[in-house]
């Protein structure tokens, strides 16, 4: 296994709608603990495949305590959605930049898992907000563009100004 780079925020990389998954095999599993690793190391709770840089339907998420319970979704689509609620979120490729962003409070996921089986999963509160912030990046949106222009405006200065004193 191993710790992939995790694009940042403005990366135009970040805005590449993935295409789906073709054939889950060996790479895609790989691809998938790999992520996880990666997930897990930065810390976070969700990880798309488009934020380290690969271009294809799959998500992991985690939101248990202990970290022990993975959900792997490749070619994930809502099929369901219910409520609506506004809660605060943070993104491994926005580091230390927290919004709050509206979403559906419950949502019916469709995919397939990590042996290519398919499933459906019902979720809400914040296991179904992490879903949907990490469909989002499959579609090569950011959960930052649901703010407002100003607010995307000041969240990429502060994130320019972060890199310079890093160098």
């Amino acid at each position: 296994m191993a710790i992939l780079k995790i694009l940042q925020y403005p990366d135009e990389r970040l805005h590449k709608v993935a295409r789906k998954v073709e054939r889950v095999d060996d790479a895609t599993r790989r691809l998938i603990r790999d992520m996880a690793e990666t997930m897990y190391a930065a810390p976070g709770v969700g990880l798309a495949a488009t934020q380290v840089d690969v271009h294809e339907q799959i998500i992991v998420v985690d939101v248990s305590e202990e970290h022990n319970q993975l959900k792997a979704f490749i070619n994930p689509e809502i099929i369901a959605i219910a409520g609506e609620e506004e809660s605060e979120e943070g993104c491994l490729s926005v580091p230390g930049i927290y919004e709050k962003v509206r979403r559906a409070e419950k949502v019916s996921v469709r995919a397939l898992n990590e042996k290519g089986e398919p499933f459906t999963l019902e979720a809400e509160g914040f296991l179904a907000v992490c879903i949907q912030h990490e469909m989002d990046h499959l579609r090569g949106k950011v959960f930052v563009e649901y703010l407002s222009q100003l607010k995307q405006i000041r969240i990429r200065a502060k994130l320019k100004k972060r890199l310079r004193e890093t160098m």
